[in-house]
């Protein structure tokens, strides 16, 4: 290659560079966008967790008690004789048990016997669950809530969160990869003026690994 072509190139990759250059810095700020609220959450609760032990939390537990209305009650009365099985509750009962409970019912899967239907309702930071007496009508209802920390932490695992926050994180992890990696990027863009960024580039990828090797057993 001569000098002269030499000479031409040049400006033609400094317009490559600047091009993608400008494509990181978007890439970046964007993916930083999406994943702030996350990383702000899951930072936190990262905290919260690696302390759970040291964090008070008293449960609360709420009772109620309902009698099932004549007219849904039919509902469950032309089911009975069947055998034992897994099925969602009849769809008038689980709106109108949802109305009065305040949480949705439809579609979730309930055990039914041939003396009671049983309903598990796990969330995040408690626990409840339903049971429906088939011969008195009684739905005895109950609610425990751990407080707004366990609340957080159940966040922070997709513990009991539903396909919605699955697929929030799902979004969010790429979102922070992809955060990440144009981070790296940019960090090589402007190392040669910033002589300390591969020193402590290198700094955080060995700490955790050192921290594993020595002292996690």
């Amino acid at each position: 290659m001569t000098a002269s072509s030499d000479k031409t190139d040049r400006p033609a990759r400094k317009r490559r560079k600047a091009f993608w250059t400008k494509q990181f810095y978007a890439w970046h700020w964007i993916s930083s966008a999406i994943s702030l609220a996350g990383i702000l959450l899951f930072a936190v609760t990262g905290i919260t967790l690696n302390h759970a032990a040291d964090i008070p939390a008293k449960p609360k537990i709420a009772s109620r008690t309902l009698v099932i209305p004549g007219e849904i009650a039919e509902t469950i009365a032309a089911l009975e004789g069947e055998p034992d099985r897994e099925a969602p509750l009849p769809e008038p009962l689980a709106k109108w048990l949802g109305k009065e409970l305040r949480t949705p019912l439809k579609g979730k899967t309930a055990e039914w016997t041939k003396y009671e239907i049983y309903l598990s309702l796990p969330r995040p930071g408690g626990d409840a669950w339903l049971a429906i007496d088939r011969e008195t009508l009684e739905v005895s209802y109950e609610l425990t809530t751990r407080g707004a920390i366990s609340y957080l932490n159940d966040l922070h695992k997709g513990r009991h969160t539903g396909t919605v926050w699955a697929w929030f994180i799902d979004i969010f992890s790429v979102a922070t990869v992809v955060f990440s990696l144009t981070g790296l990027v940019l960090l090589w863009v402007h190392a040669k003026r910033r002589p300390s960024t591969w020193p402590i580039v290198a700094a955080g990828i060995l700490l955790p690994v050192i921290l594993i090797i020595f002292f996690i057993h």
